[in-house]
């Protein structure tokens, strides 16, 4: 498992992409995502996501009038052991506010990244290379950990 090894014991904040490659069976990020999941299943990582997520994951499903998918969604999000998905409340819209102010992030990431921050978690998993560490939440992106064997080891 080896990057998964490292996050044992912490808490993650999850962003939309690795959800969806992992729903999905995306076959270039099942072998990256699935070990990640599996331990979360397990207990051994607390993952946490934005109710973002949501609104995210659901768009495409609704357009194509997709009902397993959206079915399958939510049950991702809501009856997945290991994964709370957090509602955006005033703590986190305002961390979001100041990581838009201070790192120039996009609203929706932001959004992520300050219910992370707010959750108290040490890593944010995605696989969007703009997104930057910040103090007390180190980004982990799909790319490097796949192009990397040692990452975080």
């Amino acid at each position: 498992m080896g990057w998964v090894d490292a996050l044992r014991g912490s808490v993650v904040g999850l962003d939309t992409a690795p959800l969806i490659y992992f729903t999905e069976d995306n076959p270039s990020y099942l072998d990256v995502v699935e070990p990640f999941f599996n331990a979360m299943r397990r207990g051994e990582i607390q993952v946490i996501t934005s109710m973002m997520t949501v609104l995210e994951v659901l768009v495409y499903p609704i357009r194509r009038g997709e009902v397993e998918w959206i079915r399958r969604y939510h049950d991702m999000l809501f009856k997945t052991k290991g994964l709370t998905t957090i509602e955006v409340n005033r703590g986190i819209a305002e961390e979001a506010a100041y990581l838009r102010a201070h790192y120039k992030i996009h609203t929706a990431d932001s959004i992520h990244m300050a219910t992370a921050i707010v959750e108290e978690a040490s890593f944010f998993l995605t696989n969007d290379m703009r997104l930057p560490s910040l103090p007390h939440l180190r980004v982990l992106t799909l790319d490097e950990i796949k192009t990397r064997p040692e990452y975080l080891q």
